[in-house]
């Protein structure tokens, strides 16, 4: 049950995120809290097959800092690669002009 309560709190994390990190305009509302709460789920379902206690208290700082890096990872990279992108598109669409 535990893993219901983390993944929804590295949702929260991730909307939070969104909030914070400027270029939200490159990418969709739910992007964020999506990463967030499966980074966070993927990690504490790992660290209990690695026989971390469910109930310990590293286990939910472990997986929300993953979950939270994760958002924040993909909040950082993607408006600069899509700017890049659209770029390129621009530059081929007009034909070299722009």
């Amino acid at each position: 049950m535990e893993i219901v309560f983390v993944t929804v709190i590295g949702a929260g994390i991730g909307g939070v995120i969104r909030y914070l990190i400027p270029g939200r305009r490159t990418y969709g509302l739910a992007l964020l809290p999506a990463v967030g709460a499966a980074a966070t789920a993927a990690v504490w379902a790992i660290l209990v097959w690695f026989g971390w206690p469910f109930d310990g208290g590293w286990i939910w700082v472990a997986s929300l800092v993953a979950g939270a890096l994760a958002s924040a990872v993909v909040a950082l990279v993607l408006p600069r690669s899509r700017d890049a992108a659209d770029a390129r598109a621009l530059h081929e669409l007009s034909g070299g002009r722009i």
